[in-house]
């Protein structure tokens, strides 16, 4: 007889930092926009602020974390 396999869950810290595209791209934000902000000038910290695609290395990893979109 076949033993069933459990339901996947969701990873919540994964869910909570990455939203999922359209496509099947996760989107992430950037690190470094915290603390120490008077050293970094106002082009970097606006572009800090934006969010930026997660490479593919990392999608496999982080798609099996988040079962159901």
């Amino acid at each position: 007889m076949a033993s069933k396999l459990g339901k996947t869950k969701t990873k919540k810290s994964v869910a909570k930092r990455f939203k999922m595209t359209g496509t099947g791209k996760m989107v992430r934000r950037k690190q470094g926009k915290r603390h120490l902000l008077i050293k970094k000038n106002a082009k970097r910290k606006r572009n800090l602020g934006k969010a930026t695609l997660v490479d593919d290395a990392d999608l496999p990893r982080l798609k099996r974390c988040m079962p159901h979109g």
